[in-house]
């Protein structure tokens, strides 16, 4: 007879020990009903879950904090597979679980999701669910609570072939790569709303118009609506989707009252010809960018009313071609996912490659350029938040007038009147409500926050007068501290006084 080696014979003994143990411990829980179970949540919310495509998972945890173990007879979905939502009990898929045991001061996860079929209507609407627990004749639950929306699915991109208009009526979620086919335009409507996926992308050929209002801004962002962690909402997070890309052959878009945010590559206008107009920006904020923000090569834009800001890599690039911004606020404070190095507010070049040049004429009016760059010269001629790429045999013609700029260079012939931020300027210097942090949900405000900084009054009067209300509809002529540098009016406010 063939002996078993001496390690099988152990495992043997210790198993034949463990299956009466196991077996002992199954009957050895209490049936007290006033030990009770605890919740992590009495209420488990998700934000807005788009029809047909499923939530994320959220989850709660199953606290037994006595000092007997406790047998749950029965955890089961109310509403099992009719609600949409579904569950999964300490990695356990299903609706239904019976005689599940919790040792003493353990604990359990429950995993939830949803899907949520199409309601067919516009406005958004609740879905709710309990999961029940029934033991030792107490009966307990824990309420899953959605707003559903139902939304215009794009899911495999697509491609706008004749004129169309998106309407405000439900949002677009969109997948993949929306494409504007050339010769078509692409209306978006006062009040709309895009949602982009993870890398979806619009790429116009022919033209879009994105059309908004002071009071129906358009939004586009990306579509989740949840949290990385408790004070960080992904909205607030770079880098959601794709971006918006105009091709050689587009001419003639425009953004009024847009609102464009936490996307990847943000805008980017391929080289084309100065010719004709690529694209006017206005009354717009476009913000949160996990690469450039705004990108022009050998091309004609205006951005006039507007708010850029933050972007890991450079905001605004403009390499040939011609450019104007009118009260406009560009500011670089990323923070969430830190700026990368040699990055800037505002580049500048006649080089639209390694090999090949453009004609560049830029003018800035009543603009605002900061970041968090120190101010002092350091590998660049003009220090702080601006870069000139200078190819001398072609031409560079730039101008800053009345404009508040971080930059070590204070006087230039190109500039009128132009005010620089100084390169120490300490915690004291208040420019703007928020600039990010854990205490403002990683949100950002640049509307100026005090009259003491030099932004205030110190606009071109004359500008200010051809654009007299900035963004938010307060007027730039009227008032003691008119009229103010960049996007914003300055509005005087009661509680600077108790400072």
């Amino acid at each position: 007879m063939q002996k078993l080696p001496i390690y099988s014979l152990l495992a043997l003994f210790l198993l034949m020990v463990a299956l009466p143990a196991c077996e002992e411990f199954d009957e050895n829980y209490s049936t007290n009903p006033n030990l009770k179970l605890r919740f992590s949540v009495d209420t488990l919310a998700f934000d807005t879950v788009f029809t047909e495509t499923g939530s994320t998972t959220r989850q709660f945890m199953i606290y037994n904090r006595n000092k007997e173990a406790l047998n749950i007879e029965q955890i089961r979905l109310a509403g099992a597979e009719r609600s949409g939502f579904r569950i999964n009990v300490d990695g356990r898929k299903g609706s239904e679980f019976e005689h599940i045991d919790i040792p003493a001061g353990d604990s359990l996860y429950v995993f939830v999701e949803v899907t949520i079929r199409p309601h067919d209507q516009d406005q958004p609407f609740v879905m709710q669910d309990s999961v029940l627990f029934s033991y030792n004749g107490n009966n307990e639950f824990v309420l899953l609570h959605a707003y559903g929306q139902d939304v215009y699915l794009y899911k495999n991109g697509g491609e706008i072939t004749t004129d169309t208009t998106f309407t405000a009526t439900r949002p677009f979620l969109i997948y993949g790569d929306l494409v504007v086919a050339p010769g078509a335009t692409l209306r978006i409507e006062e009040g709309a709303t895009l949602y982009m996926h993870d890398k979806a992308n619009i790429t116009v050929h022919g033209t879009l118009l994105a059309e908004g209002s002071e009071e129906l801004p358009i939004t586009i962002r990306g579509d989740r609506t949840d949290y990385i962690i408790p004070s960080l909402p992904y909205d607030h997070s770079p880098a959601q989707w794709g971006g918006i890309r105009f091709m050689p052959e587009s001419f003639g878009n425009s953004f009024d009252y847009v609102y464009i945010r936490n996307g990847n590559s943000g805008l980017d206008c391929l080289p084309a010809t100065p010719d004709e107009r690529k694209i006017s920006i206005t009354n717009s904020r476009i913000s949160n960018m996990g690469g450039n923000l705004l990108k022009a090569l050998n091309c004609d834009i205006e951005v006039i009313n507007t708010e850029l800001s933050n972007a890991r890599d450079t905001l605004v690039t403009i390499r040939g071609g011609k450019a104007d911004f009118i009260h406009c606020t560009l500011a670089n404070y990323m923070s969430v996912a830190g700026r990368r190095d040699t990055t800037f507010t505002l580049y500048l070049s006649n080089n639209l490659s390694k090999e090949q040049t453009a004609p560049l004429a830029v003018r800035f009016d009543n603009c605002l350029i900061d970041g968090n760059r120190n101010a002092g010269k350091t590998f660049t001629e003009m220090g702080g938040e601006i870069f000139f790429d200078i190819n001398e045999n072609e031409t560079f013609a730039y101008h800053f007038n009345h404009c508040l700029i971080k930059t070590a260079v204070e006087e230039n012939p190109n500039y009128t009147n132009v005010l620089t931020i100084p390169a120490s300027t300490g915690s004291s210097y208040k420019l703007f409500f928020k600039i990010g942090g854990k205490e403002n949900e990683y949100g950002y405000d640049f509307r100026i926050a005090k009259n003491d900084v030099p932004a205030v009054g110190n606009a071109d009067p004359e500008v200010a007068a051809r654009y007299p209300i900035d963004r938010y509809g307060v007027s730039r002529t009227e008032g003691a501290f008119a009229p103010t540098i960049g996007a914003y009016e300055y509005i005087h406010l009661e509680e600077e006084e108790t400072e």
